[in-house]
Formats: structure tokens, C-alpha cells, sequence
């Protein structure tokens, strides 16, 4: 296949080809498929056939975050949104997600509620939003936006976990606990394809060790609130 990419596209290069090929080497689910070094290769040659293409800047600012160089990530996104804005929504959301690691908490709030405002049902990004109020602290905020995702989706353990933090932080305990209970009992039932949907752009082979991660996460927090409830229950 590799060898195919090249000839093909030594005879005939075009900016979609090469972003096609780098799509597929970064959201492959097939572990033999996916190479970010090979993905990021493409994703160049596309951006300098072609700059304005949608999304090239968004995927080379994807794989910067992947690699933790936020500064270059945040540049790149930037650039895309300066280029397409509305018309790559998804890109505000992954410039929320920079700048929440970045420590930008005002302004994440601000890019997820925007995407938001393009795609009301994503979940995920429903987590994340909720994720960097939580980090604002701004907890209430954080239990209405879980709130209404797991009215969508009643047993996604992302939100059910981040929903019981949130409902901990605000001192609702009882409820913090049953939701953590419930995140750490459907965590369990995770699948290498639902963790990679979830994670879109990361490494199939990591895919165990991120199911892994998430359930001792959730786990963890459910130890942290079962301390706080029998405590409230003694008193």
C-alpha cells in the first residue's frame, strides 16, 4: 500500500490525494495502517500544493497536540480558523482542546461553546466542555452541560464520570456517588473500537492501555467519593 502511495502520487501528486492519503494513516483503526510520522508527511505535501485546502491545518494542528507541542498546535489551528472559520467547525473544537492543556480556561470555554453551537449532541465534546469548567471552577456549569449529555446518552461512562466529579464539587454526594458507581460499571464494558471512536487520531496499539487508564481513572474517582459519602452519612 505504501509503495502504491508513492508511485501514485510521484505520477499524479494533488493536494486532495495527499491529504487523502494522510487521512489514512491518522484515523486508521488498523494498527498496520496508522503511522502519524507518515500521516504528517502527507498532510504537508497537501498543505503546500495547497494551503487553503479544509482541514490540512487542522490535522497538522491535531498531530501537534498528539505530540504535546501545544505552542505549534495552537499556531496551526489558529491559521485553519483564521482561513475557514464556521465553515471548519470542528476546529474550534480542537482549539478548545489545546488551550484547555495550554491552561487558556476562558478561552476554551469560549471555542467549545461555539462549536457547541454546530454540533448540540457531540458528547465527547460535551466532556471536554465540561472538563475545562470544571478546571474554571465553575462546577454547576459543569453538571448542567453533563447533564444534558447524558440525557443523549445515558450510559457513556465519560460523561457519567465526569458528571459524578461535578456533582462531588458542587457537594451533592449521594448523587456523585451513584453516578461514579455507574461510570466505573459501564467503564468495564469498553471496547478497543469504542475507545479509538472516542479517541480519534491516537495509536490503535495504545488503545488497551488507554481502556486501562480510563477505567482505574474512574475507579479512583469513585474511591474518592465513596470516602466523602460515608463520611456524610456518619456525621
Amino acid at each position: 500500500m505504501r509503495a502504491e502511495e508513492n508511485i501514485v502520487w510521484a505520477v499524479s501528486p494533488s493536494a486532495p490525494r495527499a491529504f487523502a492519503y494522510g487521512e489514512r494513516h491518522f484515523d486508521a483503526t488498523d494498527p498496520g495502517e496508522y503511522d502519524v510520522n507518515r500521516a504528517e508527511y502527507f498532510f504537508k505535501l497537501a498543505a503546500a500544493e495547497d494551503p487553503t485546502l479544509p482541514y490540512v491545518y487542522h490535522e497538522l494542528a491535531r498531530i501537534d497536540f498528539l505530540r504535546g507541542y501545544f505552542r505549534s498546535a495552537l499556531a496551526k489551528i489558529d491559521f485553519q480558523i483564521s482561513m475557514h472559520g464556521d465553515n471548519t467547525p470542528n476546529s474550534y473544537y480542537i482549539r478548545g482542546l489545546i488551550e484547555g492543556y495550554m491552561g487558556n480556561y476562558t478561552a476554551s470555554i469560549a471555542d467549545y461553546r461555539h462549536f457547541l453551537q454546530f454540533d448540540s449532541t457531540d458528547w465527547a465534546a460535551m466532556n471536554d466542555y465540561a472538563w475545562v469548567l470544571l478546571k474554571a471552577h465553575r462546577a454547576q456549569e459543569a453538571v448542567d452541560v453533563t447533564k444534558k449529555g447524558l440525557a443523549l446518552f445515558p450510559y457513556n461512562p465519560w460523561l457519567l464520570n465526569t458528571n459524578a466529579t461535578a456533582l462531588y464539587e458542587i457537594g451533592d454526594i449521594k448523587h456523585a456517588y451513584l453516578q461514579a458507581q455507574l461510570a466505573v460499571s459501564m467503564s468495564n464494558t469498553l471496547t478497543e473500537s469504542s475507545w479509538l471512536h472516542a479517541y480519534p487520531g491516537n495509536d490503535p496499539q495504545v488503545a488497551v492501555q488507554g481502556i486501562e487508564t480510563f477505567q482505574k481513572a474512574a475507579a479512583d474517582n469513585m474511591h474518592t467519593i465513596r470516602l466523602a459519602f460515608a463520611s456524610s452519612t456518619v456525621q
